[in-house]
């Protein structure tokens, strides 16, 4: 998943001065719409209250800057519990933990893994899958999530 680098440098200091942290960006097309998501954290959580001073916030520099050409959906959400993955030190907070990965392009013959987080290195994700284990190129991932276990 790539971030406009543009984009994220417009949204995160926004974020970071209402003391929270930017964990990712999506920009998705849907029925005719074009949506951009910004995924916000905090180390105790994110209220709807803080989605909508990020909201707020945004959509006024967004006017003024228009970071996003044509008509869009602004959301503001936190990663919630099968949070997305879009940077090398986000996979490596959850090593050990099982993910869902979509690639762009086909791997050996798939795009679709499912396994659990061994390490990261180089910019490449370590995923096993039974007894496989893949390495993929972090920037190669079209969209990767953690898959919530409840015990």
């Amino acid at each position: 998943m790539r971030i406009d680098a543009k984009l994220a440098a417009l949204v995160e200091p926004v974020v970071e001065a209402l003391d929270l942290r930017l964990w990712g960006i999506e920009q998705l097309s849907q029925n005719d719409r074009k949506i951009v998501r910004i995924y916000i954290d905090h180390e105790n959580g994110v209220t709807l209250l803080n989605c909508e001073e990020v909201s707020r916030q945004l959509s006024g520099l967004f006017d003024v800057e228009e970071p996003v050409a044509g008509n869009y959906v602004l959301e503001v959400s936190s990663p919630g519990m099968n949070r997305p993955l879009f940077k090398s030190d986000q996979y490596l907070a959850y090593v050990g933990e099982r993910a869902k990965v979509r690639l762009r392009q086909p791997f050996e013959g798939r795009r679709n893994f499912k396994g659990i987080i061994s390490g990261v290195e180089d910019n490449e994700l370590m995923l096993r899958v039974d007894e496989h284990e893949y390495v993929l190129p972090i920037e190669s991932i079209e969209k990767a999530n953690i898959v919530p276990q409840f015990r």
